[in-house]
């Protein structure tokens, strides 16, 4: 054996010992369902990708508020394994509002949790300088990130709706009392600017002085600890350090994703080169780094591609010796017959999703076993 002096970090040890590291999940504190579902997150990206779908259960093409309805589970008779939600309800609402709001979801996410799914949970942060929209645009242009990061004019605010989060996470409990994990996913797309956290409007180190404070808060402080932390650019990135020129540090982040829509079909344009060279990124570094990948959002709108589901992604997703977590595509909206990501019965990519579905290499929630108890063994 190879003698290390005392000094070295006891992972240095381990490495030598076993030929691996622990996962870098930065909770040591996190719930044993928690860090079940990191590990064998981890262990199924090896071979298999799950897939997800943004307000599966609360809505879909033409309805909403059905029970135990999805229109994946309408086409493929499953639900997505990875059920996206979103907190923009938990501020710029009274207080009613937001209890209301917290209701629906709880119930989403207690439901998902029960069948043994995995919510992951973006959000859309409602302007808390201008209390207006979280599009740039919309929100009376006030850069409100270095006014909420510590020593900011709104600090206590954003405080308090931090409060409002670790509420909700600590009360999403099962049938035998557990929490149910989530994965978060806040300011997510920051590279962009359309979102007033947006890198136009926010310095790098407001941006890292935010997010630690965020996971430091709710983890240190508020005492949550069944959430997962994924950091999320959309693809402005072509190398290792652009992806990572906000990065908040190891000690901060368990899953390294990205959003990607342009590269993969959006107005009709094509460059899955491009995508699968930055889904390479994050899959190499979070190997690198013992964290999780996952391509956190994509889609094609109306998806008027009958066979975007193997010819484009499923394709994309086998190459490169890939090792992503989940694919998420957005929602189904509701009224607009054009704004969906996912398809329904009679849709024209249907028969190709079935196909997607089928092939061994997705997991959908009817193939997750025990995902929170036990150690997978694919």
């Amino acid at each position: 054996m190879k003698f290390i002096p005392k000094k070295k970090n006891v992972l240095l040890f381990i490495f030598i010992i076993t030929g691996h590291f622990l996962f870098a999940q930065i909770d040591k504190n996190a719930t044993k369902e928690t860090r079940h579902l990191y590990r064998n997150l981890k262990t199924i990206a090896k071979k298999h990708i799950l897939f997800g779908h943004q307000h599966a259960l609360e809505y879909g093409h033409g309805w909403s508020n059905e029970t135990n309805r999805s229109d994946v589970k309408s086409v493929t008779g499953s639900h997505p394994a990875v059920v996206g939600i979103d907190f923009s309800d938990f501020s710029r609402h009274s207080k009613e509002e937001i209890e209301n709001a917290k209701a629906i979801l709880r119930k989403n996410v207690i439901n998902t949790y029960e069948r043994g799914g995995i919510t992951t949970v973006s959000w859309h942060f409602l302007n808390p300088v201008s209390e207006e929209s979280f599009y740039w645009k919309d929100s009376v242009s006030v850069a409100a990130m270095e006014l909420i990061k510590p020593g900011g004019s709104h600090h206590e605010r954003y405080k308090e709706i931090l409060k409002t989060i670790a509420d909700f996470a600590n009360s999403v409990k099962g049938k035998n009392g557990t929490l149910a994990p989530m994965i978060f996913r806040p300011y997510h797309e920051f590279d962009g600017d359309w979102f007033w956290w947006g890198k136009k409007y926010t310095s790098r180190e407001d941006f890292i002085a935010v997010w630690q404070f965020t996971v430091s808060y709710l983890r240190d402080t508020l005492g949550v600890h069944n959430f997962i932390y994924a950091f999320s650019p959309d693809n402005k990135f072509n190398s290792e350090s652009e992806y990572l020129e906000r990065y908040p540090g190891d000690d901060y982040v368990d899953m390294l994703g990205m959003d990607d829509y342009a590269d993969f079909g959006r107005d009709g344009k094509y460059d899955l080169k491009a995508g699968v060279k930055k889904l390479k990124i994050i899959s190499d570094l979070a190997i690198s780094k013992n964290k999780l990948a996952a391509f956190t959002e994509t889609g094609l709108e109306s998806i008027p591609n009958p066979n975007w589901w193997t010819e484009i992604l499923l394709k994309s997703l086998k190459s490169e010796n890939l090792q992503l977590a989940y694919v998420l595509v957005w929602r189904n909206d509701v009224k607009s017959p054009t704004h969906f990501y996912a398809p329904f019965p009679e849709q024209i990519s249907a028969p190709d999703f079935v196909k997607f579905y089928d092939d061994p290499y997705s997991f959908f929630e009817n193939d997750l076993k025990n995902i929170y108890n036990k150690k997978i063994k694919l």
